[in-house]
């Protein structure tokens, strides 16, 4: 295992061109304390967990102290906001320390947000607070035991340093760890800035890392390209599947890898709203829930034209125009999953599509709905589940069909559970528990953040001694809105 002072740091960023980032230097807290610490992201990085008791750990991952052999930069990029192309961005309230190679020879970007200003933080001072942090810590983690593709934290640390939101916070940094931090708007800004050497120099550099299988192909650029086509399609499928809701689907939000990143106002859904807007920034509901495939395809057009100098214009035609099919492949295998079924046959979309009518005209929970959906019967009485429904006599009729169609593939009532169990989470990070938990940190009681790190990594598990944890929201927690301000 390894100390503070020996991981194994190969920092392949900060060897690339320096014109795509800018040396800095953290700003640290005065009195940096910790807030949660976890030990599986530990793990990845071989680091004994342990150093977290240590006060040093508060002092590298509070900024008062640079970690050996890391290197802290700033990234540049740019993006699309909201559709606008913004040209001035990059990392503007995190720094980049560096990678860190494991033993299994894995490399893992190592990423402190709220570290202070750098050359890209525009009119603002750097910082994160505590809540945003949490709702990170907890939220990733959620993801990733949900099997969702996602950047993870190893720490928060606290401070009673005041910074100034809609309301003044305790300041606090998060250590994000992720495969890479390299986004759509790096290539966006390459391209749109004319700058093709070192388009390309980067592009090399994510192939090299991150899509080794594409380097030795006849066109290793449009290959890459369409296996980023691929990832993204996956990613929003899954997103939908579980109802999650990023809320600032910016192309500088998205990661070249596949993998949910830059947690800001996101949630999950309560009740099933299709058109749930969980940022309280978006007026014209741009980032909705049930807009998200078709953002992801807007955010991989704009990556194309990023990357429009290395590949030729058929070739990222013909990616763009897999997306759909890709999407809907993935979609449709993990509603059926969610549905108990194990045959792919015609009538299955319509089967899924009307459930989810169901919900929506009915108000129903998406979570505990589908979870409940697990102990209905082939045949026999009326499942409780009814009860959730003001239209009973639509879900009766949609409860025959489904009884059919389960007796059309003999399934099994005990091993359908099993399996439904297994993809339909009983626990999710509802926005009024981690609300619950952002409050008492507050107040300098942290245990309810462990509490939930740890229910959250058996999302599926019944854990009885959690119930209330699986209850619908209160009345306070419903149709809650996040601020994008962090």
């Amino acid at each position: 295992m390894k100390t503070l002072d020996t991981l194994n740091f190969d920092n392949r960023f900060a060897r690339l061109p320096e014109k795509l980032f800018s040396r800095v230097t953290p700003r640290g807290f005065a009195r940096p304390h910790l807030v949660a610490f976890n030990p599986d992201v530990a793990a990845l990085l071989d680091l004994d967990p342990a150093e977290a008791q240590k006060p040093d750990f508060c002092a590298f991952f509070g900024g008062q102290k640079v970690l050996p052999g890391s290197e802290p930069l700033a990234m540049k990029y740019t993006g699309h906001q909201f559709g606008i192309h913004n040209p001035e961005l990059g990392d503007g309230r995190g720094m980049l320390l560096g990678q860190v190679r494991n033993s299994k020879g894995e490399t893992w970007d190592l990423h402190l947000k709220g570290a202070g200003q750098t050359p890209y933080s525009r009119f603002g001072d750097g910082r994160a607070v505590l809540r945003s942090s949490i709702r990170e810590y907890l939220g990733s983690e959620a993801m990733h035991h949900l099997g969702i593709p996602s950047t993870r934290a190893l720490c928060i640390i606290g401070s009673d340093e005041p910074v100034q939101r809609e309301k003044t916070e305790h300041g606090a940094m998060l250590l994000r760890v992720a495969d890479t931090h390299i986004r759509f708007g790096h290539f966006e800004w390459l391209h749109h800035s004319s700058q093709p050497e070192l388009l390309k120099a980067l592009a090399d550099h994510v192939i090299a890392n991150h899509y080794p299988e594409c380097r030795d192909d006849t066109q290793p650029y449009a290959r890459f390209f369409d296996e980023v086509v691929k990832r993204t399609a996956r990613l929003m499928a899954q997103w939908q599947l579980v109802g999650f809701a990023h809320g600032v689907m910016n192309t500088d939000n998205f990661s070249i890898t596949g993998t949910t990143f830059d947690y800001g106002p996101f949630g999950f859904l309560d009740a099933y709203e299709p058109g749930y807007i969980c940022n309280h920034s978006d007026h014209s509901g741009r980032y909705a829930w049930n807009q998200q495939p078709s953002v992801g395809l807007w955010n991989l057009n704009a990556l194309a034209h990023g990357l429009s100098g290395l590949i030729e214009h058929d070739a990222l035609v013909a990616s763009l125009q897999s997306y759909e099919h890709a999407l809907l492949a993935h979609y449709g295998a993990g509603l059926r999953a969610k549905l108990g079924l194990q045959e792919e046959r015609p009538e299955d979309r319509d089967l899924g599509i009307g459930f989810l009518d169901l919900l929506m005209k009915n108000g129903a929970d998406y979570t505990r709905s589908f979870r409940a959906l697990a102990t209905l019967k082939t045949t026999g009485e009326k499942p409780a589940l009814r009860d959730d429904f003001v239209d009973r006599e639509a879900f009766d009729a949609w409860l025959l069909r489904y009884q059919a169609r389960l007796h059309a593939e003999n399934s099994d009532d005990a091993a359908r559970r099993i399996r439904m169990n297994a993809v339909n989470p009983k626990y999710i990070l509802r926005n009024y528990l981690a609300q619950i938990a952002i409050d008492k940190a507050d107040n300098g009681d942290y245990s309810e953040i462990d509490k939930l790190y740890r229910l959250l990594q058996r999302p599926f598990d019944e854990q009885p001694e959690n119930e209330n944890y699986a209850s619908l929201p209160p009345d306070w927690g419903r149709h809650m809105e996040i601020s994008c301000s962090s």
